[in-house]
């Protein structure tokens, strides 16, 4: 729903058309054998175009003196290499898994970013599945990585946090810690990003409508408000889209640590 989709104003014996779960469902562009297409999809497709794009103009052609976009596409990826995954993995253990974790951070991120840009206005990670692919596809990257670096046993006293020192409270964390780490963790790492867009689009459409439907006879003074808070909500949004795509490759760092971690 976008404000110029209503006629509906104050004082003209109508109510705030107010946005809700219907502000995210989307009629199918178009239909393949029972397959449909819709916006948010395409947003998807677009953004992964984007950062293809991008990274392939910025050093397909690296020079030696770099020019502007490479310049920029430096200094994104060295912001991730440095800034996430050499301090959560290390350097020697972390430089082979840099370009996946920048090619994360940059796909939510743009993913994130259509909130704000003219007719696409729709942040795609405000629908669970596309938070819960990603997030699914860390997690099975960490369970495969932990396996892989400790073995069977030692894969399940990884997720377990087996300790046998702990006597007659092990049973509990065990099935705590299972509980935790392959059930929750994965949960949490696609809601927390789904949740933070979701709520800022509403946020974001409660503005945006409001500024539309008050702007009618006296009501314009609080369409005015309103319209600036439409303006430092689009700020606000503008960081907490970045914020979001850094903490989501932060956690899925913190758990390749742990998948490479020593257990004791």
């Amino acid at each position: 729903m976008l404000a110029f989709e209503t006629d509906c104003h104050i004082f003209s014996g109508c109510g705030f058309p107010a946005p809700g779960l219907q502000s995210f469902v989307f009629k199918p562009l178009f239909t393949v054998n029972g397959f449909e297409f819709n916006k948010v999809m395409l947003l998807a497709l677009l953004s992964t175009v984007v950062v293809v794009w991008f990274f392939w103009a910025a050093f397909g052609k690296a020079k030696v003196v770099p020019g502007k976009l490479q310049m920029i596409g430096e200094a994104g990826y060295d912001f991730v290499r440095r800034g996430i995954v050499y301090d959560a993995l290390g350097k020697k253990e972390g430089e082979k898994y840099v370009p996946f974790v920048v090619s994360l951070f940059f796909f939510v991120w743009i993913m994130n970013l259509w909130s704000i840009v003219p007719i696409a206005q729709f942040p795609v990670t405000s629908i669970i599945a596309f938070p819960a692919g990603l997030a699914a596809i860390v997690y099975i990257t960490w369970v495969t990585l932990t396996f892989k670096r400790h073995g069977f046993v030692g894969a399940l006293k990884n997720f377990s946090g087996y300790d046998k020192s702990l006597g007659a409270v092990l049973p509990m964390l065990v099935v705590i810690e299972l509980l935790s780490n392959l059930i929750i963790r994965p949960f949490t790492h696609a809601v927390r990003l789904f949740a933070n867009m979701f709520a800022g689009h509403l946020l974001l459409l409660m503005f945006t409508i409001a500024t539309w439907y008050l702007l009618n006879g006296f009501g314009v003074v609080y369409a005015g408000a309103s319209f600036i808070m439409t303006i430092l909500l689009t700020a606000f949004e503008l960081f907490i889209q970045a914020v979001q795509a850094y903490v989501f490759v932060l956690l899925t760092c913190n758990y390749l640590q742990g998948a490479l971690a020593e257990h004791h």
